[in-house]
């Protein structure tokens, strides 16, 4: 990889004290953490803000969105896997594209959907060094997800909706696990698991993100 933005703040050291402070807040996936200490986060932001990229903070990443700090991302997926080999993923908000490429070191095949049609852009511009093969962009409504290529044995949701999306429950296969944020003053990060005999949802922690907007853009 030739792209020489943030040199200097983007070294190997520096991705290790980030995951030294993931480790420190209670991420324990070694799957997980080793994904976030490869996927160059710098790439993935403006080049001003490229100093900051290691940093356990949200960044904006221009559309009124941001890509979400890295204990977020780290804590979603870690949740989401719960030490599971992954199949098939789904992940409701490209954003810049950066969860998406973490994922994609740790399932099978990751969708990724995204309903602003010049954020996905940017976002494949921002993937296309890394050169993934099992990763895949879709121009669509998250709340409608992406039931042709349904049941999912995870989904990851970076945009918080006053409720969980019916259709996103459906598209869960059996024993998958769906980590989104809830709420819109107040937000909660909520887990879904669906069962032989239904879904049970649990809450877990409290969080910060932009809403889910229906439709597409």
């Amino acid at each position: 990889m030739n792209d020489t933005r943030g040199i200097g703040m983007t070294s190997q050291r520096t991705r290790d004290r980030m995951i030294a402070r993931l480790r420190e807040k209670g991420i324990a996936d070694e799957l997980v953490l080793g994904a976030m200490s490869v996927v160059p986060r710098h790439l993935f932001v403006e080049e001003a803000l490229a100093s900051r990229a290691y940093e356990d903070t949200a960044l904006p990443i221009g559309f009124e969105q941001t890509i979400s700090q890295p204990f977020t991302v780290a804590r979603m997926i870690e949740v989401a896997r719960n030490g599971r080999d992954l199949g098939r993923v789904l992940e409701v908000g490209t954003g810049c594209g950066y969860a998406a490429a973490v994922l994609a070191r740790m399932a099978k095949e990751v969708y990724s959907i995204e309903r602003l049609a010049p954020l996905l852009e940017k976002a494949r511009a921002n993937l296309r060094p890394l050169r993934i093969s099992n990763l895949r962009l879709s121009h669509g409504d998250g709340y409608k997800g992406l039931p042709e290529v349904a049941p999912f044995d995870a989904i990851v949701v970076a945009a918080a909706a006053p409720e969980v999306p019916q259709a996103l429950k459906t598209q869960l296969a059996v024993g998958g696990r769906m980590v989104l944020p809830l709420g819109i003053s107040s937000q909660q990060l909520i887990l879904v698991e669906r069962t032989q005999f239904g879904f049970n949802e649990s809450s877990l922690d409290a969080v910060r993100f932009v809403p889910m907007r229906m439709g597409k853009q």
